[in-house]
Parts: C-alpha cells; sequence; structure tokens
C-alpha cells in the first residue's frame, strides 16, 4: 500500500448543532479542505486546538492552518476594531506554536485565509483589521456566508505562479482584514485590483499562503502542490 503523506488541518472549536446534539460544542472543519486533501494524495489529519498540538509535527508531513476568526490584535499591537470578531484566544496560542513549530522543522505549509494572516502576524507583520475601510467596498466578504468572486495577479516566477498559472485568476473570498505590514522575508505573490495582499510565500522553503478559500476554489493546485512538496 502506498504511503499518503499526511496532512495536518486545523480547525474550529464551537457551538454546533448536528444529529440529535444542539448546541454542543465541536471541534469542525469545512469538508471541502479534507477533499481537497483527499484527491491531491494526501491523508488529512484534522488538529483542534487543545493539548499541544505543536508537538504532533514530528509526525506530519505537511501543515494546513485553514480559514476561521480574527487574530487578537493585541499579537501585532494594535487596539481592536469595533468589527472584530470571533477572536478565540486558545487557537491563537494553538496556531502560534503549531507554526512555529513547523517552520523551524521545515514543513511544507499552505495557509488559507486566517493561515496566510497568522503567517505574517508570527513574523512580525500586521493586519487591516477592517478592509471595507481602506478599500472601501465590501466585494471581498460580500455578506455572511456568502463568498465574493474576485480576480487575482499573480507574481510571475513564483511557487504560485508554477501552480496556479501567471495569468490573472478568479477565486472565492471571505475576508475582512488583509496584511497591512507585511512582515520580513515574506514576498507577495498575489493581489487583487485595489491593492490587497492575497497570497505570500517565503523563498527557502515551500512555505506558501493565500487569503482566498482555496478549499472552495474548483480547481485544486494548490493542494497539489503542497502534497507533491511533502
Amino acid at each position: 500500500m502506498v504511503r499518503r503523506p499526511v496532512i495536518g488541518i486545523t480547525c474550529y472549536v464551537e457551538p454546533a448543532s448536528f444529529t440529535v446534539w444542539q448546541d454542543t460544542t465541536a471541534a469542525l472543519l469545512p469538508y471541502a479542505y479534507v477533499e481537497q486533501v483527499v484527491r491531491a494524495g494526501g491523508q488529512p489529519v484534522v488538529l483542534p486546538p487543545a493539548g499541544a498540538p505543536a508537538s504532533v509535527v514530528r509526525g506530519l508531513d505537511g501543515l494546513i492552518l485553514a480559514g476561521g476568526g480574527d487574530i487578537d490584535p493585541t499579537r501585532y499591537d494594535a487596539a481592536p476594531h469595533e468589527r472584530i470578531g470571533y477572536v478565540r484566544e486558545v487557537r491563537d496560542e494553538a496556531e502560534f506554536a503549531l507554526l512555529a513549530a513547523a517552520l523551524e522543522a521545515g514543513l511544507p505549509y499552505l495557509g488559507i485565509c486566517r493561515g496566510l494572516q497568522v503567517l505574517n502576524v508570527a513574523l512580525g507583520g500586521s493586519l487591516h483589521q477592517h478592509l471595507p475601510d481602506v478599500v472601501g467596498h465590501t466585494d471581498h466578504c460580500p455578506g455572511p456566508g456568502r463568498f465574493g468572486d474576485l480576480p487575482v495577479s499573480v507574481v510571475p516566477g513564483t511557487r504560485l505562479a508554477k501552480a496556479l498559472g501567471e495569468e490573472p485568476v478568479t477565486v472565492p473570498h471571505y475576508h475582512h482584514q488583509a496584511v497591512d505590514r507585511l512582515a520580513p522575508g515574506l514576498a507577495v505573490t498575489a493581489a487583487s485590483a485595489d491593492g490587497t495582499i492575497e497570497a505570500v510565500e517565503l523563498d527557502a522553503a515551500f512555505v506558501v499562503a493565500v487569503q482566498w478559500h482555496a478549499e472552495m476554489a474548483e480547481g485544486h493546485a494548490l493542494f497539489d502542490a503542497l502534497v507533491s512538496a511533502c
């Protein structure tokens, strides 16, 4: 039997209702992440923010930090904006520790939405806390549970371009925050027409992060690239 690369995926812990259970605290993840990893040839393992998630890095071949709520702005020395929401300190603590361990181990990494923001803040960057204040529109997050389909321009010669091509690509957005101050060492690899940074990567290893929801995109090239790097 061929061994599939083991890809850890972080998840939410939120009140949820399913089958006969109502308002039960659950560790949960949109299943599209799981499907994308399996389709690309990986074996997904869901990592809840409990215990010591960073200790499992040695058993992983790759890591995905999934989408989620806002990062506590005190992590980048900012006061909270009135529109900040769904801050979960337990998830912040777990994911920042997990990311640090993964980077130290040279683990291939794919950050999606919040996963890009965690990477940028962890390396010393900051965030626009409410993007409509900056760009003057809500197209990146049209409404609760509604994705915005916006094109992004990919920087030629990057890992992202190798995966997606160098032509503009329309992708599903659902974010009201984005990179403000870019962290040292990160390179911008895609942007939207309004100037929002939509993807970054590190030069030294397979560390790629996108602000859009790649798990909901029609293609799965980014997941293919992650599994190939593993």
